[in-house]
């Protein structure tokens, strides 16, 4: 048998964490393996935010126009041609670099290989290569794990007798569903039920809970459901669902049971939108001795280290928060202290994010709920965008800006702000946060008239008593 290429270092995976970790490595003179079974980049790149937000921009434009006489603009009938839309997606997509590793550049002290891992022990792997290529072993003093996830299926009876989308397979239609039947309020059943009510189809969502976006306010909740009502997707709230039954012609039946009485809904597309199971199930990490929770995710410290010395995984597939931005700042982490002699952690870092409906719900530090159950004595600012000058010149009036703050520090805790460019004005209260600047200090700023901005200078003369 060959003997095992040895390197100083592994990187399984090369989404947002390991991508770039790699190229670090490598620059740094360590001999470095990459490993990659489908396109570098990862999710973010090629399946994730760059092409949904790439529709969410399409679908705002077919929004736009046809509320194109509320601006005084005439305009004709709208139509959407989806072939078009998908290819505006895949070219933005291919624009961003999303590629295969064999197409990728050469570098010094860095191995691209593409196939899949699997480990055979703590410090050794080996690597079914694409294209039945053959087998590579190879051993590393240090690995880094960054598979990230997929879209997960619950167990309905039904389900496996048809055809449904998922968060990737729903952006390669061509056509415009008839009726979009979506399980699932979380930000993706969120976001992409309001994106295919805008490109023309009619759209219900199918939630369990008894509020979209489980993590959020109650409050915040509810107006996001106001929103999609008021968009005209049908929302269902408490709704559980019994059994799909495929139908004549394509169609889809799905039995569910809401406000105690049984319903049939029947649509032309399914898509399941319940969560995300971690990549790990064909890792064999049990050879390797390292620890998973009863989900399937690596279980790691807060310098990211797996309970095997040296290993460290990285992104969606040590659970937590499943954001883009959270998988680059653990490359951060881990580049820090393996490269620069640092000491960073995840502990206390900010965890900000933006669902991208329309509007936005930026969102960042603790909500009220959760600063209330830790025992904190709170005050809460809330101010309508309806009060907002610069949203109402733009005609987007829907959404609030709530903020959470200390009373006897008057720090800011943490913030929802659902509305036009809700993110952007989200990132300006995490500045302050990091900053550690007193709400006094953003009420008294002097900020561009009118700009969007400004709300937080009257936000927090509207305390909740």
């Amino acid at each position: 048998m060959r003997k095992p290429a040895h390197y100083d270092a592994i990187v399984i995976g090369s989404g947002q964490a390991g991508g770039p970790l790699a190229a670090d490595l490598a620059e740094a003179g360590r001999k470095t393996a990459l490993i990659e079974r489908d396109r570098l980049g990862g999710t973010c790149v090629n399946v994730g935010c760059t092409p949904t937000k790439t529709l969410v921009a399409s679908a705002r434009v077919a929004y736009l126009v046809r509320r194109a006489a509320d601006y005084g603009v005439r305009t004709g009938r709208v139509g959407v041609d989806m072939a078009r839309v998908r290819k505006r997606k895949r070219d933005i997509v291919r624009s961003f670099g999303g590629v295969t590793p064999d197409r990728a550049k050469k570098k010094t002290h860095r191995h691209v290989l593409y196939g899949e891992a699997r480990f055979t022990g703590p410090k050794s792997i080996e690597v079914s290569l694409a294209r039945g290529a053959g087998i590579r072993r190879l051993t590393a003093d240090t690995i880094f794990i960054n598979t990230g996830a997929r879209p997960s299926r619950p167990a309905l009876p039904g389900l496996a007798d048809i055809e449904v989308l998922d968060s990737t397979s729903i952006m390669e239609l061509g056509t415009v569903p008839g009726h979009l039947l979506v399980l699932g309020g979380g930000y993706i059943g969120v976001e992409f039920g309001q994106m295919f009510r805008r490109f023309g189809s009619r759209v219900t969502i199918v939630q369990r809970a008894e509020a979209l976006l489980a993590r959020e306010d109650p409050d915040v909740a509810e107006a996001v459901a106001a929103i999609l009502r008021d968009d005209g997707v049908e929302v269902l709230l408490g709704a559980e669902t019994l059994r799909v039954v495929p139908g004549s012609k394509g169609r889809i039946h799905l039995s569910v049971r809401h406000k105690g009485r049984s319903r049939k809904l029947t649509g032309t597309h399914l898509l399941v939108a319940t969560g995300r199971q971690p990549n790990t199930d064909r890792l064999n990490l049990g050879a390797a001795g390292i620890t998973t929770d009863e989900k399937g995710f690596v279980v790691v410290d807060e310098r990211l280290e797996t309970t095997v010395p040296g290993v460290y995984a990285l992104g969606d597939v040590k659970g937590g928060p499943a954001f883009t931005h959270i998988s680059y700042d653990d490359y951060r982490i881990v580049r820090t202290n393996l490269l620069e002699g640092g000491s960073a952690t995840t502990t206390g870092r900010l965890v900000p994010y933006t669902v991208y409906m329309d509007p936005e719900l930026g969102r960042v530090g603790m909500s009220e709920t959760e600063a209330r159950a830790r025992g904190r004595r709170v005050r809460v600012a809330k101010l309508g965008m309806d009060s907002v000058a610069r949203a109402l010149e733009r005609g987007e009036p829907r959404g609030f800006i709530k903020i959470i703050v200390d009373p006897a520090t008057d720090q800011i805790l943490g913030c929802a702000v659902l509305g036009i460019e809700g993110g952007e004005i989200m990132s300006m209260l995490e500045i302050a946060m990091l900053g550690k600047l007193p709400s006094t200090t953003l009420r008294e700023a002097i900020f561009a008239h009118p700009a969007l901005a400004e709300a937080l200078n009257n936000v927090f003369h509207h305390f909740l008593e």
